[in-house]
């Protein structure tokens, strides 16, 4: 794949709208409060819209395909993001929810925010971009999310007892699995396993918020980062060193071992390489817990991505290539 289609169709493009957000911000022409509500109406509405219109138009044989990729993204996405808690766990002035919060933003990629708009410039716009981003979305909202709150609350009540409700463990499990971005692949799979026939006179309308989606989320991401005090710190490198570099070899591997589908596989590493989940900064925010190393290690990973999205779709070719 030609690279500077890669960066003139997939990163510029991004960088001039999360430009076009960050100014914005901070201008004051938008806050992050309205930040916030953008996020939702893509969350909510415009992602479960063209993951469910996507995923609808495949086939059977797309999801018997497409096993291996729920494997390699379940295994490799939370085996890194539990390597991210052990390993911030281990810094002495780190507490377990500092950790989780760790795993929560450098162990998940951002993939309901720049999914879409990374993947269809890069690889087109196919029910096969649209399964990765459904399956990396599910691995990170309805495991890793879940996941990473109860550590969370774990060492907020040892700290502090009493401090957080007594609540049963798989509530953010079925918490996760309410949201719109969740239910909405999922419906969408049941329906090609059954054999129903999706009318093509339908997609029209799922399409028109669908395609807000990506420059939506890209713009509201720019407004975000506006908000954010940016500073560098080791535990700031270090995480991004783990999100950038650890997490798309480990699902470079995994899918090499696993002998992936190449396509499908060139997809999972871009997705891998995505900059931090921007749920992970909210949820800190929410607690009040490990804020400020967390904003900056999401800040400094977007940065990097500009230039490790090109070097993992390079380095994806060559191990292909080579096995």
């Amino acid at each position: 794949m030609n690279l500077s289609h890669v960066i003139l169709y997939a990163i510029v493009p991004i960088i001039v709208v999360m430009l076009a957000g960050y100014i914005s911000g901070k201008k004051g022409v938008f806050s992050g409060d309205d930040a916030k509500k953008f996020n939702k109406v893509v969350l909510d509405f415009a992602l479960p819209a063209a993951l469910f219109v996507s995923i609808v138009q495949a086939s059977r044989e797309d999801l018997v395909k497409d096993i291996r990729l729920t494997l390699v993204s379940a295994i490799g996405i939370m085996a890194c993001f539990m390597l991210v808690y052990f390993v911030f766990r281990m810094f002495k002035k780190n507490t377990g929810a500092d950790a989780a919060v760790s795993a929560l933003i450098s162990g998940s990629p951002t993939i309901g925010f720049l999914g879409f708009a990374v993947l269809e410039p890069i690889f087109g716009t196919s029910p096969s971009v649209a399964l990765v981003v459904a399956i990396v979305g599910i691995v990170v909202n309805a495991i890793g999310i879940p996941v990473g709150l109860s550590l969370m609350n774990a060492s907020l009540e040892k700290q502090n007892p009493g401090s957080t409700k007594k609540e049963s463990a798989w509530k953010p499990v079925i918490h996760a699995l309410e949201q719109p971005v969740a239910w909405a692949p999922i419906l969408a799979v049941i329906w090609v396993v059954a054999g129903i026939p999706w009318p093509k006179e339908l997609s029209p309308s799922f399409d028109l918020i669908a395609k807000a989606n990506a420059s939506m989320a890209v713009f509201s991401a720019g407004i975000t980062l506006s908000a954010i005090k940016f500073t560098i710190n080791w535990q700031a490198i270090l995480g991004s060193i783990m999100k950038m570099i650890l997490m798309p070899g480990v699902v470079l591997i995994l899918g090499l071992l696993f002998h992936m589908d190449p396509l499908n596989l060139k997809m999972l590493v871009v997705a891998a390489a995505l900059p931090p989940a921007f749920s992970g900064i909210i949820i800190a925010d929410e607690y009040n817990t490990y804020v400020a190393t967390g904003t900056s290690s999401l800040t400094l990973s977007v940065i990097l991505f500009i230039g490790f999205c090109p070097l993992w779709i390079w380095l994806t070719n060559l191990a292909i290539a080579a096995a």
